[in-house]
């Protein structure tokens, strides 16, 4: 007799246990705002992936279907398929029109049952591994609208299996609230492609005018991630191939490793990585280099494996590339400054999305699209970057190697634009021409390696001396050129005799070193062009050769006399 009654005790225990695992129904109202169904949400693992929708409608597997009591739903790369289901209540008088939204797109196969006004379960069988218009409605999202009779309370179920990372983000809401809010993220997304789309033209004009190949990485980056964010978004698939879900899964790793190869190149040519990091850019350049045949070869194997070794290389070049950007910025890079800011707004960001990919953080706004908003974040600055390149690669190209001041060919531009600014203005403006004494017997005594340290040693004395707006430059040579704007005849001579002074009390190693200096100021018109102001100071510094080296000459245009001021070991009064 006990036998007998032990199947049906068994049943009973079943029915007991599923009404306890039940999670509570939501209650639902004609103005539902989008409200998160993972509290109220029933899961199950399916670990071998075959079990069917009528064996779960069977008490014993019913029965395994455990609320869901954590705040989000998402487990990383899983070979397992998840059952998700949960119920909503319509105490109303009528009919609800509802919308299920699944926000997490990259789910390979999702199936979701509802019943009918006859109680019929109708399935729906969607994913982006089926063509688009096999989506209950024409949207980026997986959505699923159904009616709630009124006064009724009904179970839905959703089947998840994927090869990628699997997020259950499941939400409710009216068809009166999801409108507006449909509205307003295509909004944003417009937006946010809008932008990447002007840095991409903007930079695509720069690089027209200054033919720098960083440009052409820069553009390869912000295009192939753009790309991929739409593909991650659903964009592409929607309105690019929507009947060809193999190129709509593929494309996201082909992009993702075009993004990684064009994204290192950038940063090895922004932070000039063979110049100033050489041993970490070789790192760098051999990760990007692994990706190449990685990224052909990614069409041809299982997404998962490929994505996974695809994350790792990622991480490395991440913890490189901030290495790189690191060093370069001590060496003394500029642009490197807006490239680490960068690197780490989009490094922040890339840690949060795979720490939810793997499961580690949860499946909610703030960790979904902290992906994209770093991205843009990133490009914008990277841009600003590509910005401070140019300025550095202008400067280098008015800069002297040697001495670290400005060469003659930012001396002949300047000149002329100093010299009218002080004669529309009214102010004075003075001119030195420095000449190491006796260059040529240095270079034969001591060498051209020694005589190149004098000139760089001078060059930096003369940094130290003077400061913005002054001009210094190396003329050519042994000679140098210092422009002061707004500097009168005698505060000119004042500079050049500490000049003369100093640079006698170089210490060299033994190698004595002294300048003549000419002096010529720009004061109430007594000169008509920027060239007669040069060949007074030039005259001066011949002067002051002739009368024996290590001396200041000032020139006196005013009174069309020059006389010699000497400085050095001497007493006397300092006079023009």
């Amino acid at each position: 007799m006990a036998i007998k009654w032990a199947p049906l005790l068994w049943i009973l225990l079943a029915i007991c246990l599923s009404g306890g695992a039940h999670a509570g129904a939501l209650t639902v109202a004609p103005d539902l705002q989008p409200t998160s169904l993972t509290s109220h949400l029933r899961l199950l693992e399916d670990t071998s992936g075959q079990l069917a929708f009528e064996q779960l409608q069977t008490p014993e597997y019913r029965a395994q279907l455990q609320p869901w009591t954590r705040s989000s739903a998402n487990f990383g790369f899983s070979r397992s398929a998840y059952w998700a289901a949960f119920s909503l209540r319509n105490p109303g008088d009528r009919p609800l029109p509802l919308v299920i939204r699944q926000d997490y797109l990259l789910i390979d196969h999702l199936d979701f049952w509802a019943q009918d006004d006859g109680g019929r379960w109708q399935k729906l069988s969607t994913g982006d591994r089926l063509p688009f218009d096999s989506r209950g409605l024409a949207l980026r999202d997986f959505v699923f609208p159904v009616t709630l009779p009124a006064q009724s309370e009904r179970t839905y179920y959703l089947r998840y299996a994927t090869q990628g990372s699997l997020n259950i983000g499941l939400s409710v809401s009216s068809e009166t609230a999801f409108l507006p809010r449909l509205s307003l993220e295509q909004l944003l997304l417009g937006i946010y492609y809008g932008g990447f789309l002007v840095l991409v033209i903007y930079n695509l004009f720069l690089f027209l005018a200054v033919r720098d190949k960083a440009y052409v990485y820069y553009m390869g980056y912000a295009l192939s991630y753009g790309f991929y964010f739409s593909i991650h978004n659903g964009i592409s698939f929607q309105f690019l191939w929507p009947g060809n879900p193999w190129l709509a899964n593929e494309s996201l790793v082909i992009l993702l490793g075009l993004s990684t190869i064009f994204g290192t190149q950038f940063a090895r040519e922004v932070c000039a990585g063979p110049q100033l990091a050489p041993r970490t850019d070789w790192v760098a350049r051999t990760l990007m280099y692994s990706m190449v045949p990685l990224t052909l070869a990614a069409p041809f194997f299982e997404y998962r494996p490929m994505i996974l070794i695809f994350a790792g290389i990622t991480l490395a070049l991440c913890v490189v590339l901030l290495a790189l950007g690191t060093i370069s910025l001590l060496r003394g890079s500029i642009s490197a400054r807006y490239f680490m800011v960068a690197w780490v707004a989009l490094l922040s960001s890339v840690i949060v999305y795979l720490l939810k990919a793997f499961g580690l953080l949860p499946h909610n706004d703030l960790t979904h699209n902290a992906f994209q908003v770093g991205a843009l974040v990133e490009m914008v600055l990277l841009s600003l970057a590509l910005g401070a390149r140019v300025s550095e690669i202008q400067k280098r190209g008015y800069t002297d190697e040697l001495s670290r001041l400005y060469n003659r060919r930012h001396f002949d531009e300047q000149l002329p634009r100093e010299f009218n600014f002080a004669a529309r203005s009214g102010t004075p403006l003075s001119l030195l021409v420095l000449d190491l004494d006796h260059f040529k017997s240095i270079n034969d005594r001591y060498g051209h390696r020694r005589g190149d340290q004098a000139i760089h040693a001078v060059g930096q004395l003369i940094q130290r001396k003077v400061r913005k707006p002054v001009l210094a430059c190396r003329y050519g040579g042994e000679e140098f050129a210092i422009l002061l704007p707004r500097t009168s005849g005698e505060q000119a001579a004042v500079l050049a005799e500490r000049l003369v002074l100093r640079v006698a009390e170089l210490e060299l190693d033994g190698m004595s070193l002294t300048t003549s200096i000419g002096v010529a100021s720009f004061e109430g018109g007594n000169f008509g062009a920027a060239v007669q102001l040069f060949e007074a100071a030039d005259a001066a510094l011949y002067r002051a050769k002739q009368e024996g080296r290590n001396r200041v000459v000032v020139c006196c245009p005013i009174a069309k006399t020059e006389s010699s001021v000497e400085s050095v070991g001497e007493s006397e009064a300092i006079s023009p």
